[in-house]
């Protein structure tokens, strides 16, 4: 069933996952479509984000916001456009970025809602490349990992939303750039295509030796998103010095115990002490939010350059979201993932 006028989709969650999320653990709802008060806006969504981080808002467990209950819509941030207008501030027609999660319609009071125009050129890239991905890798990176020329940058998941950008900017910056990536076919696009100085495979055999020889200097920098295996190879090249901006544990998200092998724990505390390591871990909103028109006006300034390059996957169907998150947490999108679940046009 397509968005239409007159019913409200939701994905709500149907199940807290065990493991790995599963096609039971979310559920199609249908509802009218609500109505608005007075100071009110209804918003239509044009375009969904996907992101890790949702994962984690599934669980019961504690961290830095609110889980979901059971039967909640699951959240997202959406590029929407304003249906019917009861606030002064906001008009029929206009796109907005909004948090409505995975649903068709929305109320809101207006707060925290950003206005994206009338006719914005790529409505979507503000769930991307201008939006809290984009803004994760430039202040990640740039106030955390503080980039010297000459310095040799490590990123993982490098052809995610995230890591594509930390490298293009590291690149900017007069940085050795190392991608982590999995399959030929990503490591390629990013030498090719984003100008990574390498880019090494996970999956391969011998990627620790392939990590080592791609970083002959050793790293000053490592941007985490990823976690497992690729900070194992990282761990013995980080310098004295190193600087390791912490934004996600995408690897870790659906285990149900600790790894398995030795306790590492205090190794990695010895190895921080010894070198003298800055491992910071960071909110975007939370911690950078006043930074945001600075990196909005930089980063205009980058792609109008052609300075950056952004690849957005776009998946139709809100019905399709659950299956798309599922294959993101496996790592098998390419590129920013957004689901389009309405037409642009307004209905």
């Amino acid at each position: 069933m397509s968005q239409t006028n007159a019913t409200n989709r939701q994905i709500q969650l149907a199940a807290r996952p065990h493991g790995a999320p599963v096609d039971s653990d979310f559920k199609l709802a249908e509802s009218a479509i609500p109505k608005i008060k007075d100071g009110e806006v209804l918003l239509r969504t044009i375009y969904l984000s996907l992101d890790p981080y949702m994962r984690g808002r599934m669980s019961a467990s504690e961290s830095y916001a609110v889980p979901l209950e059971i039967g909640e819509p699951m959240l997202g941030g959406t590029v929407s456009r304003v249906e019917a207008s009861q606030n002064n501030e906001f008009k029929v027609g206009e796109w907005v970025l909004s948090f409505a999660g995975w649903q068709d319609y929305v109320v809101s009071t207006g707060e925290g809602l950003t206005k994206l125009g009338d006719n914005p050129v790529k409505p979507s890239y503000a769930l991307g490349i201008m939006g809290m991905p984009g803004f994760t890798a430039y202040m990640g990176l740039l106030d955390i990992g503080k980039p010297k020329a000459g310095d040799t940058l490590v990123v993982a998941a490098a052809t995610g939303p995230v890591g594509s950008t930390v490298g293009q900017i590291g690149k900017i910056k007069g940085c050795h750039v190392v991608g982590v990536a999995g399959g030929a076919e990503k490591c390629q696009y990013a030498v090719d295509v984003l100008g990574f100085d390498a880019c090494i495979d996970h999956k391969a055999d011998d990627f620790a030796e392939q990590l080592a020889a791609a970083c002959p200097k050793g790293i000053d920098i490592y941007f985490e998103n990823v976690g497992g295996k690729v900070f194992d190879g990282v761990m013995p090249l980080l310098n004295t010095g190193a600087r390791i901006p912490l934004c996600g544990l995408v690897s870790q998200y659906n285990l149900t115990e600790a790894n398995a092998g030795p306790d590492r724990l205090s190794q990695l505390m010895g190895l921080i002490l010894v070198k003298r390591i800055t491992v910071r871990g960071f909110i975007i909103f939370d911690d950078y939010a006043s930074e945001y028109p600075t990196f909005a006006k930089d980063m205009t300034t980058w792609l109008a350059q052609g300075k950056i390059k952004y690849r957005e996957q776009l998946v139709d169907g809100l019905e399709n979201a659950p299956q798309a998150f599922m294959g993101l947490l496996e790592g098998e999108n390419f590129g920013k993932l957004v689901i389009r679940i309405g037409d642009d046009e307004q209905a």
